[in-house]
């Protein structure tokens, strides 16, 4: 066996055979109407949402552009002009 043929598994912290360690299984993340969503894709909100922290509420029909996928399969990572750094749960959120 060479080098490729190992890697390393962070849960057990041990090294193995690349052919004993599965993919990772892929995260689905839905939004309010159940359409599966993927990184860049952009979104509208459902219904007004107070952000903590900023003191400013987002209406509905507010557009979100390239949203990014995080790895709660409940919340998207998202920039807004105003708001950076802002996590909105996918139950508010409809893709456009």
């Amino acid at each position: 066996m060479s080098d490729e043929d190992w890697v390393y598994n962070e849960t057990t912290g041990e090294w193995g055979p690349a052919s004993d360690v599965a993919e990772a299984p892929m995260i689905e993340v839905r939004d309010a109407a159940g359409t599966l969503l993927a990184d860049g894709d952009q979104v509208v909100l459902v219904k007004d949402l107070k952000v903590k922290g900023a003191g400013q509420t987002l209406k509905q029909g507010t557009v979100i552009r390239s949203i990014r996928l995080t790895d709660n399969p409940d919340e998207i990572d998202c920039r807004h002009d105003a708001i950076k750094g802002l996590v909105l749960r996918t139950e508010f959120v409809r893709k456009r």
